[in-house]
């Protein structure tokens, strides 16, 4: 039986079916529009960096073949067939896509599905409507990504823009291929008529088409077919964004051969004097006393310095034509990826309300914007905020966002960092919680001690399937769980929930007699079987 996803379900693909010959099959139609469903093989940074694994109608197939465009059948506007075991090391993910051929808009749309069938059965699918969207025209309906194994997510992110502006997205450029002037034809000579072998008998219906086999792999069975509508008017020919080679120069003595001009005078040097000798090939030029080295080739400058000679306020590496405030502002843009939790930096986060169906509880105070329309509300005490009163002797306050929309996080600055559980659990400081969905589990666990400051450690544990939103103050360390772990209790910020937590005190009868003790009194043992693990933050509160 298939089993029925939402908006932002994931799950691996060894839950669903143990097969890796797989067929993806698309649905979607709507009155008098025509639409491209393509397949986008990315890379670890999500780009297409080999626009051979851009498969559309003009490359219905990968290198390899482990991607294939089988065409309509079985229902479905478009089939792919993906061998995942033949797929290369250096495509981490493949993004079925939908795009509009012509005008229109994706709220148009009746329903559809992108569903995923193995050995003729069907094992998921995930099912979308035209209200789901507004004035988009693609849609990024669901991927297959390499987390450590392929997983699939259902995405159902609508995309402002067409096919160009996806595959610009995924850093792929389009190119309207030109056509080819006719060559003259020769006036035809004289020739009668060819005499046909065997005249055709009158009424006689034509020949039978043999039917096409079934694929092998397990594609499901294939209704009557239905007539086809043209989907492309024009062929379109994708490729990386590579830069253009200046003109070579002309030789010496030739015609419009220019000499090089003099090199100009550093700010200070006297006209006439020595220049500087020309460093190795392959090495920068060194920088000229007193002002900062330049930055490495394709690298921005640091921020507020600009190369010497340089127009002021252009990043360094801009190309002349891209300069000004749009490209300054260029290194900062909203990064989409068409996740549910998006790291826009490393101190701000950004939670879609529309992917998953489940709200976000955060720290009350920590959204900095939003986009859409979203709805906070008080998340009251109940059971689990009395329970930390009593614990902790303090409230964990949070507030609950729901709504369609998107919702940026955080917290004075704290570097944020996604933790997503798949049915596993884990232990994490409240001081260090910013958010989480709705749908995960939480309780409060208590570490009782002598010496701890407030007579106890209070700690949350969350478990289920959903994300949670860590934060530390600069960048953690996470450590395996030994015999002699041990860790400041100020410091400490998550660890595995099946580890085992034992207060360790310093403190001597004659420890305090005298001045210049170390201070460390409360140290928190860890101890587990090996996989358990503790995050430690550079910082103690």
């Amino acid at each position: 039986m298939a089993r029925e996803f939402q908006r932002g379900h994931k799950a691996k693909i060894s839950d669903l079916t143990p097969g890796t010959d797989l067929y993806v099959g698309v649905q979607i139609a709507a009155p008098g529009l025509t639409f491209d469903i393509s397949c986008f093989g990315l890379d670890a940074d999500e780009q297409l960096s080999d626009d051979r694994y851009f498969i559309f109608f003009n490359q219905p197939k990968s290198p390899e073949e482990s991607i294939q465009l089988l065409g309509a059948q079985s229902g479905d506007t478009e089939s792919f067939r993906v061998t995942l075991d033949r797929i290369p090391a250096t495509i981490h993910k493949l993004s079925f896509t939908a795009t509009l051929d012509g005008a229109g808009q994706m709220s148009q749309v009746g329903p559809g599905y992108i569903r995923i069938v193995a050995g003729g059965e069907e094992v998921v699918r995930y099912a979308f409507t035209g209200s789901e969207f507004t004035t988009e025209r693609a849609v990024m309906l669901g991927d297959f990504y390499l987390k450590d194994v392929w997983r699939f997510a259902a995405v159902g992110q609508g995309f402002d823009g067409g096919l160009d502006a996806l595959l610009k997205n995924f850093g792929g450029e389009v190119a309207e291929e030109e056509e080819a002037p006719a060559a003259p034809q020769a006036a035809p000579g004289f020739a009668p008529p060819a005499q046909a072998t065997a005249p055709p008998a009158f009424g006689a219906p034509p020949a039978p088409v043999a039917p096409q086999p079934a694929p092998s792999f397990g594609a499901p069975p294939a209704p009557a077919p239905a007539p086809q509508q043209p989907m492309h008017a024009a062929p379109t020919i994708a490729a990386p964004l590579t830069p253009q080679a200046p003109p070579a120069p002309a030789p010496y003595g030739q015609p419009g051969h220019q000499p090089p001009p003099p090199p100009q005078p550093q700010f200070g040097q006297v006209p006439g004097q020595g220049v500087p000798p020309t460093p190795p090939y392959g090495q920068p030029a060194p920088a000229p006393y007193g002002q900062p080295a330049p930055a490495p080739y394709g690298q921005p400058a640091p921020f507020g310095q600009q190369p010497p000679g340089g127009p002021q306020g252009v990043p360094q590496g801009a190309p002349a034509a891209g300069a000004g405030l749009h490209a300054a502002l260029q290194l900062y843009k909203e990064t989409p990826t068409g996740q549910r939790w998006t790291p826009q930096n490393k101190q701000l986060m950004r939670v879609d309300l529309t992917m998953g169906g489940a709200g976000v509880l955060a720290r009350q105070g920590s959204m900095v914007m939003y986009q859409g329309k979203v709805d906070f509300g008080y998340k009251g005490a109940g059971f689990v905020g009395r329970a930390v009163g009593n614990a902790t002797g303090q409230e964990m306050q949070l507030m609950r966002c729901t709504g369609r929309g998107q919702v940026f996080l955080a917290e004075e600055g704290s570097y944020l960092h996604p933790i997503e559980l798949q049915g596993d659990a884990i232990c994490v400081s409240a001081e260090s919680v910013l958010a989480f969905d709705e749908s995960l589990q939480y309780e409060i666990r208590r570490v009782e001690g002598h010496g701890i400051p407030g007579g106890a450690l209070f700690t949350m544990q969350f478990q289920g399937t959903g994300t949670v939103i860590i934060k530390t103050h600069g960048t953690p360390v996470v450590l395996p769980v030994t015999p002699t772990t041990f860790a400041d209790c100020n410091a400490v910020v998550a660890w595995s929930a099946a580890s085992q937590v034992i207060v360790s005190s310093q403190v001597r009868l004659r420890r305090n007699a005298y001045p210049g003790h170390s201070g460390e009194t409360v140290n928190l043992q860890f101890r587990g079987a090996p996989g358990n693990f503790i995050v430690v933050q550079p910082y103690e509160v």
